[in-house]
């Protein structure tokens, strides 16, 4: 399939800002379909009959349909190797990489929506991912260890992480914890993130 038919389906108050990050950041050529959440253009029958669930990132690649914010960016940083965004296959990294992005979606989203929620924590045996502080605390102990979540190798999961941290802790829902805020500065400094906002500060003028 060819680059440049990716379309992503966007609107930058919502999970779909860090792919346009990313989509930046692997110097991706992509269109962007702006959809206005608050007239309800998620849930108009032309978006559902892309993503049942009328939620966004949502992208499209030719005739493939990705949904899911993790697959989403291991689809595109697989499809651009030549950003060096994800290790590959016989990297020795690949498998904590992987490790990463699985984490994100299986135990930290979960884990904040309790604490949204103010949802008491349920018993270790029956969650799968323990509690919101077994959660902070792999994290944290992961951060302690370097620069990014893989040591000093930048990659897509720490664009995917920096980017949902950013505006976790600036809603309150994760503590800023000295390790949390260095390390959104960190990996907010790559140029990606200015781009990505001046481009949608453009189309909101």
């Amino acid at each position: 399939m060819n680059p440049r038919t990716l379309t992503l389906f966007h609107n930058p108050q919502s999970r779909s800002a860090g792919v346009r990050v990313l989509l930046e950041a692997l110097d991706a050529p992509y269109d962007v379909k702006l959809i206005d959440l608050k007239a309800g253009q998620q849930r108009q029958p032309e978006f559902l009959a892309l993503n049942p669930l009328g939620k966004l990132p949502t992208l499209r690649h030719g005739e493939a349909i990705v949904t899911e914010q993790v697959a989403i960016f291991l689809y595109l940083a697989d499809l651009f190797p030549a950003a060096g965004l994800a290790p590959a296959i016989n990297d020795p990294l690949r498998g904590p990489y992987l490790r990463w992005m699985a984490f994100y979606g299986a135990c930290f989203e979960p884990a904040v929506t309790d604490v949204a929620m103010k949802r008491e924590p349920m018993d270790r045996s029956n969650s799968p991912y323990g509690n919101f502080d077994d959660v902070l605390k792999t994290l944290t102990d992961q951060l302690e260890r370097g620069r990014y979540l893989l040591g000093d190798t930048l990659t897509a999961a720490d664009i995917l992480w920096a980017s949902a941290l950013r505006w976790t802790t600036g809603f309150g829902l994760v503590p800023k914890l000295p390790v949390i805020t260095a390390y959104i500065d960190e990996v907010c400094e790559h140029p990606a993130f200015a781009r990505a906002a001046a481009l949608d500060a453009e189309a909101a003028a």
